[in-house]
């Protein structure tokens, strides 16, 4: 037996980095704007342990929707945004940013936009290979 799922789920993620700060501006975008199931986190960018982004993107299935009020909710370094919304595509869901309308998945200026984040995600992760390398190398020569 086929299990069937609503198609073109309206999917919101918010997330703030620090408790002292709250979600409710967030919150009432994505409702504005129509998405009713969302997603939310206290959980700063570079934590990995982001238990509510993960289970979003692991319930994905065709023709879903995720949209963020800004991308730097959903990943603070172009290498994690291109993982991340590499993910979602995968799942043939669209991904979208309220904020910036360029990074809408469900267009082909939006594809290249992310493509083009792709990328910059590879030039990014050699730039923290190099330092990183460069910073034991360092370490060792210090003692």
């Amino acid at each position: 037996m086929t299990e069937t799922h609503p198609q073109n789920r309206r999917l919101g993620y918010a997330r703030v980095s620090t408790y002292g700060q709250t979600l409710d501006t967030q919150l009432e975008q994505l409702r504005g704007a129509g998405w009713t199931k969302i997603y939310r986190e206290k959980v700063t960018g570079a934590h990995g342990d982001r238990r509510e982004l993960l289970k979003m993107l692991k319930g994905l299935t065709l023709g879903d929707v995720v949209t963020v009020t800004r991308i730097d909710r959903l990943a603070r370094s172009t290498f994690d945004l291109f993982g991340i919304v590499k993910r979602i595509v995968d799942a043939k869901a669209q991904f979208r940013s309220l904020a910036e309308p360029w990074a809408d998945t469900g267009t082909r200026t939006g594809r290249l936009m992310i493509a083009v984040l792709g990328g910059l995600a590879d030039v990014e992760r050699d730039l923290i290979c190099t330092r990183t390398a460069e910073g034991r190398s360092r370490a060792q020569n210090c003692g």
